[in-house]
């Protein structure tokens, strides 16, 4: 985080810019965020929640405290951080949004059934959320990408398992791609966005298919991998 706030100190010399670390599992870690803005007197413009993990293999099998940290950073510090920093926006008439979802949230995923349930949580949260926010002026996005080249997969995947998470290289979608299309969501004023066009269009096919089909689909899916 030093290194990339020095390039844009580089970029732009009069913007300041603050460096903090904290754990985002823990609430008392989440309160002392608040407290420091706070006191700094500041009130973000636009919060991104995009911190998340991953946990993938048979459920029966996992790690109750891996389990236990996904949940808290993918559900629970992502409304707490809404729930802290939404007052100060509406306090000022102005800010935005951004929950970092997964198409993963559309679709009953084994061995990832707790990731995908989790993320299912924050698209309805984000959607719901956008409502109630309306009248006010401040956007809610929920942003659902399909698989991104990032450190997720060395987190989600276990050291007994395969050394990669199961996936076609031909769905990934770029991270640059996810900000620049997310961004142009946001100003657009949507609901959602899917980035790129692969996993759009497979968001179209998710949402017109009977789910017996797509649990269907999803069965055959593990047995062949």
């Amino acid at each position: 985080m030093k290194e990339l706030a020095d390039q844009l100190n580089l970029v732009s010399p009069d913007t300041e810019i603050h460096c903090v670390t904290i754990d985002l599992s823990n609430e008392k870690d989440r309160e002392g965020l608040f407290e420091m803005l706070q006191a700094m007197a500041l009130v973000p413009d636009l919060l991104v929640n995009n911190a998340g993990m991953g946990d993938y293999g048979p459920f029966s099998s996992s790690d109750w405290s891996k389990i236990n940290s996904m949940l808290q950073v993918n559900m629970t510090a992502l409304t707490h951080l809404c729930h802290g920093l939404l007052p100060g926006m509406i306090s000022q008439g102005r800010g935005s949004i951004i929950n970092v979802s997964s198409l993963a949230s559309a679709l009953p995923m084994p061995d990832f059934a707790a990731y995908a349930a989790s993320k299912a949580y924050v698209t309805s949260f984000s959607d719901a959320l956008r409502m109630e926010l309306r009248e006010i002026g401040i956007p809610v996005l929920a942003v659902c990408p399909g698989p991104v080249h990032t450190n997720f997969g060395k987190v989600a995947i276990r050291a007994s398992d395969v050394d990669n998470l199961p996936s076609r290289e031909g769905f990934y979608t770029e991270p640059e791609q996810v900000v620049s299309d997310s961004i142009c969501a946001l100003h657009a004023d949507k609901a959602r966005v899917y980035p790129g066009w692969k996993i759009a269009l497979m968001a179209a096919s998710i949402s017109i298919l009977p789910m017996a089909i797509l649990r269907t689909v999803q069965m055959n899916r593990r047995g062949q991998l």
